[in-house]
């Protein structure tokens, strides 16, 4: 039979009273209950300014905008659909709209692959803050200064455009340039045209009489430092000797096919001799105009190649038709490069460096590390920054109406430019610039859409 066990002992009343566990305080009744939802009149005295703002700014002229769309362009009468009929069907903003696709595809892309390259390289090196610096500072640039540069960079002359200068360095270090361009025998000389700008003397040279080539059509001022012309003594061992000059004596007088004392001669000039549809002999002009051929030259015709009167090559037509919207598209990608780098050297900045390293240790090169890693680690960043792009490569206006010249303005057309053209230019149709301004907004409506998403997205993680 089990021992009955003794109660225990049963502490004092004080003792109960303290070990006994608080009861909690009582919630008052309205508690959970927001203080400004109780007084709601309070935010929507601070919400009111800035409601009013967005209402007048955005609100209002986007109502307006969808309403004047479907009036003509003297706003009095109801065209219901046919301003967008007009913008679908009408060439130049067809060409508005391919350009900008052109736009929203290339420049997001090669602006966040420059900057991704830009910010990865730039942590390699010791000068990498200062790179970054030089390459953000076009940042600091408005886009109508900017229009303003690169309009000179393009300009067609070498003397002014600093792309031709460097363009027509380059092609004249490896290309031969012309002696005298534009220089050209009188009408009716012994020198004719032979084709493909060469001229040909008309009858065969002989050894005993020094054969004049005189020329025509080279402004004074480029033979001012030139020395003057020589007649050609006759060659020794039955060779061709002759002059070429420029037949022209300044303040009037002289005789025409005649070396006279004030003409200059035209030196670095090619001669060449033709027999028989062969060359069998090439000279050059000396400092005086003269020059000297081998004796196999006898009996054959000079010719002066076309090389030596070819026009200079004068760069490329960056602003004509073909090349106009790459070349401005050029112009944005070095404003806003800068903006992908920084962007992205900061979402780098907080890459693990656990997982750089692990995956060097397991044996991946760098390029495994940063297509693997890298990359997929920084999609968000790289979200932001296309998305940045898109949205503002779609209102690009300042850009194009600046650097592309009246001539090929058509050509490097976009919405936001089209839209201006419309409304305050020469037909001045605020309603087909309204439909614009319509369609502008629901391009861009989409990319916002995505990126609030996006946002939103990353909030909750």
């Amino acid at each position: 039979m089990p021992t009955p066990t003794a109660p225990p002992p049963t502490p004092p009343e004080g003792a109960a009273a303290s070990a006994a566990p608080a009861a909690p305080a009582p919630k008052p009744k309205n508690a959970s209950v927001s203080v400004m939802r109780s007084r709601p009149w309070i935010a929507f005295t601070f919400l009111m300014p800035a409601l009013v703002l967005l209402s007048a700014l955005v609100i209002y002229p986007i109502v307006y905008s969808v309403f004047r769309s479907t009036l003509d362009a003297s706003g009095s009468g109801f065209v219901g659909l046919g301003n967008y009929v007009e913008v679908f069907t009408d060439d130049d903003i067809l060409t508005a709209f391919k350009n900008n696709i052109i736009w929203v595809i290339v420049v997001p892309s090669v602006c966040t692959a420059l900057g991704l390259i830009f910010a990865v390289l730039t942590e390699r090196v010791r000068w990498g803050t200062a790179f970054k610096l030089i390459i953000f500072m076009p940042m600091a640039i408005s886009m109508l200064a900017a229009g303003i540069i690169f309009r000179l960079v393009y300009e067609q002359d070498p003397q002014q455009g600093v792309a031709n200068a460097v363009w027509v360095g380059v092609h004249d270090t490896f290309a031969e340039s012309s002696a005298w361009p534009g220089a050209r025998p009188r009408p009716n000389a012994e020198l004719a045209e032979s084709g493909k700008g060469a001229f040909t003397t008309k009858s065969a040279v002989s050894s005993s009489d020094p054969a004049n080539l005189p020329l025509v059509g080279v402004p004074p001022k480029d033979v001012a430092g030139a020395a003057p012309a020589e007649s050609a003594p006759p060659a020794e061992a039955g060779g061709i000797s002759g002059t070429v000059w420029l037949d022209f004596s300044p303040g009037g007088g002289g005789k025409p096919d005649v070396v006279d004392p004030k003409e200059k001669a035209l030196e670095g000039i090619k001669v060449e001799a033709v027999k028989g549809g062969k060359v069998v002999g090439t000279a050059e002009t000396a400092k005086d105009g003269t020059f000297t051929l081998p004796s196999k030259a006898d009996g054959a015709k000079l010719r002066l190649p076309a090389s030596n009167f070819a026009e200079p090559y004068n760069g490329i037509d960056w602003l004509g038709s073909t090349l106009v919207t790459p070349s401005i598209i050029g112009s944005y990608v070095w404003m806003w490069a800068g903006f992908a780098m920084v962007l992205i050297a900061a979402g780098l900045a907080g890459v693990p460096r656990e997982l750089l390293e692990a995956a060097r240790v397991d044996g991946a090169n760098e390029w495994q590390v940063f297509r693997k890693i890298t990359v997929p680690v920084l999609a968000p960043v790289l979200g932001v920054v296309v998305v940045t792009l898109m949205i503002n490569v779609l209102k690009i206006f300042d850009l194009v109406y600046i650097i592309a010249p009246s001539a090929s303005q058509s050509e490097a057309n976009v919405l936001a430019l089209q839209l201006y053209l419309s409304s305050f230019g020469a037909g001045s149709n605020q309603g087909i610039g309204s439909a614009i301004a319509v369609i502008l907004l629901l391009l861009v409506l989409p990319v916002m859409v995505v990126n609030i998403r996006r946002l939103r997205r990353e909030t909750r993680r």
